[in-house]
């Protein structure tokens, strides 16, 4: 059975409801797999938003990890997380240190994945755009497809490097972002730009609500569908690169279709 490690900054119910999700699905028999631990950058009492996110590890029974990244910082004088992340990234690998993961989950983990962590595990990590796509977080990805007026997007999962929001391209899935769902709100913002519309509107802008939304839907089901290649064999990482069953180069993975089984079950 493959060994999962689960990394989170836990800061909104996209957050807690993947670790739910997943745990059903593990539960249920459709994912061969056990969650080993869950790791988040923020101790108990920092933030509401993480709290609830350590209550749902809690209420699954998984052992709960925690190191704030922001208290590491402060206590360490250093302006910049920068300054610190190697010393961080050390600090996490001697907590995680007693479990031994196949696999490491980044679902919303915040923080920069340095060279440290990228060699002692492997990780992958769960991206809110398509390849090529914006970096960056959910947040500024949806104010940059506004910007651009971007026709479409979609999600991501690749194998985590010490390149932000890069590396190897495991499985991804698009979504339009034009048609009677979208072109009255399109229609709404005209030739107004992105800080002109946050300014006005912020998150509560139609249209940024409607892009999130969508993604939302699609995130999970990518996520658990890829995890379910690598718990079958079907995807292996060998020397930082991603292979199928021979050990041949594995191409990044359309999952549209399945994804969308998954959305209108």
């Amino acid at each position: 059975m493959l060994r999962l490690g689960w990394f989170s900054t836990g800061r909104g119910e996209g957050s807690r409801g993947l670790l739910r999700l997943a745990q059903d699905r593990i539960v249920s028999g459709y994912l061969p797999v056990d969650v080993e631990f869950v790791f988040c950058n923020r101790a108990p009492g920092e933030a509401e938003g993480s709290d609830r996110f350590h209550s749902v590890a809690h209420s699954l029974g998984v052992p709960l990890l925690t190191l704030s990244s922001r208290r590491f910082r402060k206590e360490r004088g250093a302006v910049s997380f920068n300054d610190v992340r190697e010393d961080y990234d050390s600090e996490v690998v001697r907590l995680v240190g007693p479990f031994k993961p196949d696999l490491c989950i980044l679902a919303g983990y915040m923080l920069y994945t340095g060279p440290e962590l990228c060699r002692q595990f492997t990780m992958i990590n769960l991206h809110p755009a398509l390849p090529d796509g914006p970096i960056g977080t959910w947040q500024e990805i949806v104010w940059q497809l506004i910007d651009q007026r971007a026709t479409q997007t979609g999600a991501m999962v690749h194998l985590a490097t010490d390149e932000w929001d890069r590396g190897p391209v495991i499985s991804y899935c698009a979504f339009s972002l034009s048609g009677p769902d979208f072109d009255p709100l399109w229609e709404q913002i005209k030739d107004k730009t992105a800080d002109d519309l946050k300014a006005a509107n912020g998150e509560a802008l139609p249209l940024f609500q409607r892009i999130r939304q969508e993604g939302v839907k699609r995130e999970a089901p990518l996520l658990l569908e890829t995890i379910k290649t690598f718990a079958e064999g079907s995807a292996r990482v060998i020397g930082r690169q991603v292979v199928d069953t021979n050990g041949q180069p594995l191409a990044p993975r359309c999952l549209n279709g399945r994804i969308e089984e998954w959305i209108t079950f």
